[in-house]
């Protein structure tokens, strides 16, 4: 079978965010060689021949309304890809560009999207643990309008005070939760994320130093490695490892998934689960032992 009818691109429409850099460039990159007619939105500027770009603030409402109503009347994919990392002081505007805006873009975009069609995020690895907190997502998801779930911010600051994790917990949450909401069931539009561990992007810099307790960029480097390399000798993943699986995961040759959370992370989350796992059988054994020994 020829490539490019496999994975169902051709002459499609694709709308993603984030295209300037990093995974969803390199997604960019990927959709356009697979013959995708992308429609591309990012806060900086795009320099790839897609059909349109547009230059906009995804944090704020009225220029995500103004794109939305540009863009064509029928989108065969959409994949929402835009973030970026936590400082102190900006945990709302975190909120808002890396969760609630992407929930915002589906459900408005939801009327032009196809029978069929795909719905694909950048998740993290961040997000790892989001069941913790899966019924307060869900009460923020169920919200019906911007100005309420700003609200809904406000009145929960604990919540929000780790905000990227949050965020990407929110986010993992919305795909479990809304893969078969009747608005998207009924019509088979798929929801899908991918969860990316350690990847030298353009954004590597800013979750180094937001990382560090003092800002400082080589200790959130150190930081970071610890946690998500040094247990197993590991490197950075580059962007396209990262941005070609989700091409991947919204295209046809997926057809049939919907509602995964997919780890990109050589394995490391599904390292966490064992041990805890492990750990957890353990005390069960001892404790079983303790009993009979009484």
């Amino acid at each position: 079978m020829e490539l490019k009818k496999l994975f169902g691109y051709e002459g499609k429409t694709v709308v993603i965010t984030g295209a300037a850099s990093g995974m969803s460039r390199a997604a960019t990159e990927l959709l356009l060689e697979l013959g995708a007619n992308v429609y591309a939105i990012d806060i900086n500027s795009i320099d790839l021949p897609v059909m349109k770009a547009y230059q906009a603030d995804l944090s704020k409402k009225e220029e995500i309304d103004q794109v939305l109503a540009d863009l064509p009347e029928k989108i065969d994919a959409l994949f929402l890809c835009h973030g970026i990392a936590h400082f102190k002081g900006k945990e709302l505007l975190v909120q808002k560009v890396n969760f609630y805006s992407q929930k915002y873009m589906t459900e408005k975009l939801l009327s032009k999207i196809a029978d069929h069609g795909s719905v694909t995020y950048i998740s993290s690895v961040g997000g790892f643990g989001w069941e913790q907190v899966y019924d307060k997502a869900v009460e923020l998801i169920n919200l019906p309008t911007w100005e309420e779930a700003m609200k809904w911010y406000d009145e929960h600051p604990e919540l929000i005070s780790n905000a990227y994790v949050f965020a990407k917990q929110c986010l993992a949450s919305y795909v479990t939760y809304k893969c078969m909401s009747k608005e998207f069931i009924d019509r088979r539009i798929r929801l899908n994320a991918i969860n990316p561990g350690d990847t030298t992007t353009g954004l590597t810099e800013d979750f180094n130093r937001s990382t560090s307790p003092n800002g400082n960029v080589k200790e959130g480097e150190e930081i970071i490695s610890n946690i998500f390399l040094k247990s197993w000798n590991g490197y950075a993943a580059e962007a396209k490892e990262m941005g070609y699986p989700m091409v991947v995961v919204g295209s046809d040759i997926c057809s049939y998934m919907s509602g995964q959370l997919i780890y990109i992370d050589f394995g490391l989350t599904s390292s966490w689960t064992s041990g805890a796992l492990l750990q957890k059988s353990q005390k069960t054994i001892e404790e079983i032992s303790e009993e009979a020994n009484t």
